[in-house]
């Protein structure tokens, strides 16, 4: 092993961990926001975010909230399209997954647009600060 000759006190335990971390695999925490096209029914669109959602946890990510915020007028036009679908998705997932992620949003034709996002210690605390408020005003 070439840390070996870096690390003259090393035996059977340091690299028992040694091992353990380098194998260890790191979650990190994403938001992905996305517009599916205008001309879907509500049960299509859900279907489309089940889609995402299931792609997401079959590659050893955990939902961690979703959010539909229905049908919106966009800023501009896209596609020709003046609304669309909007829906939210923060979770936490491998690093190396998010280019299998994106592809799959420019292969689905319901998506008109993504952004996948990379949320620091920051971010993500504001995220669960909003996700807490947001369960309690559906609780009341």
């Amino acid at each position: 092993m070439w840390l070996a000759c870096f690390m003259p006190w090393q035996n059977a335990k340091t690299n028992y961990l040694i091992t353990k971390l380098s194998t260890n695999i790191m979650l990190t925490h994403y938001e992905a926001a996305f517009v599916l096209t205008p001309v879907l029914s509500e049960p299509q669109m859900k279907e489309a975010v089940d889609k995402f959602e299931n792609l997401l946890q079959q590659n050893g990510g955990t939902i961690l909230n979703r959010e539909e915020w229905g049908l919106r007028t966009l800023a501009y036009p896209i596609q020709g399209k003046k609304t669309g679908f909007y829906a939210l998705l923060q979770f936490d997932v491998e690093p190396a997954f998010i280019a299998t992620l994106e592809t799959e949003f420019r292969r689905d034709e319901r998506v008109v647009r993504f952004l996948t996002t990379r949320l620091d210690k920051y971010a993500f605390e504001y995220a669960e600060k909003r996700r807490n408020n947001f369960k309690k005003e559906e609780e009341a």
